[in-house]
């Protein structure tokens, strides 16, 4: 299989899902961890931190964040210094409006729900896109996330980097609305329809997986 242009149209019942979901969290919670599902800041850097090693902090760079919540990793990047230009990609429309109304004083940052209202990006990440599956089948789930890793590969010029509950989590708490992913199958998808310069990194604190893909080295 060969990366190909979007066919996100098959899958209109899980992005209506989230996008009701991210709605509702918004406007019970306002802007912050509890509207993303993140159980604590530290978490959510930890991941941060082992997705951006994808990108080259030695030189300006341009990073599209799909599924960018109130857009907390453009702080993050802000916080260690990075000279980048930010795209936050999200399929609910409140956690966009939030996430502008947060960065409004912000040159380089740019909030939408549509893809093509951003330029080409060096880099693409995804946090936590694969988490919630609600009621969706593991098939038809790991259907949605080859879709959307072949759009993080034709979104970004250099790499992408996206992470995934793993099924190496602790049985009694998993949680049936929840998608825990075998590492070593996207590993192994992506080295094979993808790129040959794949990363697997399964060694932080939290319990998933993050895998960098890099065009070339």
């Amino acid at each position: 299989m060969k990366a190909t242009k979007s066919d996100a149209g098959k899958f209109e019942n899980i992005v209506e899902r989230l996008k009701n979901h991210f709605d509702e969290r918004v406007e019970k919670y306002g802007a912050g961890l509890q509207s993303v599902d993140w159980k604590s800041r530290a978490a959510q850097s930890n991941r941060f931190r082992e997705l951006l090693k994808i990108a080259d902090f030695s030189a300006p760079f341009s990073i599209l964040d799909y599924g960018c919540g109130d857009g907390e990793l453009a702080r993050f990047l802000n916080a260690a210094g990075a000279d980048f230009q930010y795209f936050g990609f999200d399929v609910s429309p409140q956690m966009i409006e939030a996430a502008r109304k947060e960065f409004a004083d912000s040159n380089n940052c740019l909030f939408s729900t549509r893809l093509e209202d951003f330029p080409a990006a060096d880099y693409a990440v995804a946090s936590g896109v694969f988490n919630l599956r609600f009621d969706a089948s593991d098939e038809k789930w790991r259907e949605y996330m080859r879709a959307t890793i072949f759009d993080l590969h034709r979104l970004s010029s250099k790499g992408f980097a996206f992470n995934a509950l793993t099924s190496y989590s602790i049985a009694e708490f998993r949680r049936e609305d929840l998608f825990y992913a075998d590492p070593l199958h996207w590993f192994d998808f992506c080295k094979r329809n993808v790129s040959r310069f794949v990363s697997l990194l399964h060694d932080y604190p939290e319990y998933d997986f993050t895998i960098l893909v890099r065009k070339n080295r």
